[in-house]
């Protein structure tokens, strides 16, 4: 036991990258927050009384899921865009514990104080976007300093979250901002690297059927998307901006359509990717009915076509696959990961049904809670040794 200590140790590998610390944060966050707000929900449980359960449900899985799986993302990205070296050891450890801090503030709200708990959690998107932006101008990566600049929006939105909620009471502005830069997010990294992992898959197996390269018309349909989201965050309940978001709709899903995911079928691992996507333009139309009709589809279930649809699921395929490739696995799906991907679909769809089944909403929620919370405890105890420990030397 005591000679395979040093060997134990010398292999584990949680702060030696940084999807490792933040994916394995992010995923037992989300299952944890899952169940935490049922029970906020069902009257078990009580906490951050001044956010109430929407708000602290709506900042915990934006800002607090979602922003650990950028913050992953990106710095492992980063390194590859800059050809710098990856934030590593001591200063990956500290932003890691920046992040954590703002959790467990936000939790404890009753007891720190709102002011507090709202300062320590507007610290790691802070300082993570400091440090973003610093790594892209010191690698002088232009093409990505777009990337930086939306990371400095979304940590001042974070602070607008809270002013918002102490001065009103409901930061429904915040979280319209938020959900619209994570989308712009997934619209611009996930059209890179959908159709790129897609075309390296499609390659490998000889296929004629390509993606097609980003071109003018990517362009476009990015600038109505942006445009239809600025005016969704300023007016929400316009006809226009019903009418701009389907618009997007239809752009988003042409421009899905073109990167060939129906010729990924048989690579969960490459599919999944696709899917993901496919809640983006589902979003835009779903919150675009909503805006115009929202007796037929309240607005609060059509927003998580893009929150729990275009977010929960292509933030696990980013994770997964980014997991397996940096871990030294192969870039394939196996059934338990297929599984991982089914049961957060299973969760959308669960939350999503609500629209067509407003009687059974209660069994719904409590339903795609349970599907939401599988998904990633099964990731967590699937791909958390993977991302604790590098794989042994043979």
């Amino acid at each position: 036991m005591v000679t395979n200590m040093p060997t134990a140790l010398s292999r584990f590998a949680l702060f030696s990258y940084g999807f490792r610390p933040f994916f394995l944060g992010a995923a037992t966050w989300a299952a944890f927050a899952m169940v935490l707000w049922v029970a906020l929900l069902t009257g078990h449980l009580s906490f951050a009384s001044r956010y109430g359960a929407v708000a602290w449900h709506a900042h915990e899985f934006l800002f607090g899921y979602g922003a650990a799986v950028v913050a992953g993302f990106l710095l492992t990205a980063i390194p590859n865009w800059t050809g710098r070296l990856p934030i590593r050891g001591m200063p990956l450890l500290a932003l890691f514990t920046l992040w954590l801090a703002g959790r467990i503030a936000i939790l404890f709200t009753d007891i720190v104080g709102f002011v507090a708990a709202a300062t320590v959690d507007s610290l790691f998107l802070l300082g993570f976007s400091a440090i973003v932006f610093r790594e892209i101008l010191a690698g002088r990566d232009r093409r990505n300093l777009k990337v930086a600049l939306i990371l400095v929006v979304f940590a001042l939105v974070n602070i607008a979250f809270h002013i918002e909620l102490y001065l009103f009471s409901q930061p429904l502005h915040a979280i319209r901002a938020t959900t619209s830069i994570l989308v712009i997010l997934i619209m611009l990294i996930g059209g890179r690297i959908v159709p790129s992992f897609t075309r390296n898959w499609l390659a490998k197996q000889q296929s004629r059927h390509l993606p097609t390269p980003f071109n003018a018309f990517d362009r476009y349909a990015l600038g109505i998307a942006v445009l239809s989201l600025g005016l969704w965050i300023a007016f929400p309940d316009r006809l226009l901006t019903g009418a701009a978001l389907i618009l997007s709709a239809l752009a988003q899903g042409a421009r899905l359509a073109r990167w060939s995911g129906l010729h990924t079928c048989r690579e969960p691992l490459v599919l999944i990717l696709h899917v993901g996507y496919a809640f983006i333009p589902l979003g835009f139309f779903a919150v675009g009915i909503s805006t115009i009709w929202p007796q037929a589809v309240p607005p609060a279930v059509a927003l998580h076509a893009w929150t729990a649809g275009a977010v929960g699921v292509m933030t696990l395929a980013v994770m997964t696959r980014a997991t397996r490739g940096h871990s030294g696995r192969p870039l394939t799906s196996p059934p338990t990961t297929t599984l991982i991907y089914l049961l957060v679909i299973l969760s959308v769809v669960l939350r999503l049904a609500t629209i067509v089944l407003p009687d059974r909403a209660a069994t719904l929620h409590e339903l795609a809670a349970a599907a939401w919370t599988a998904a990633f405890c099964a990731f967590v105890v699937l791909y958390g040794p993977m991302l604790l420990w590098a794989r042994k030397k043979t």
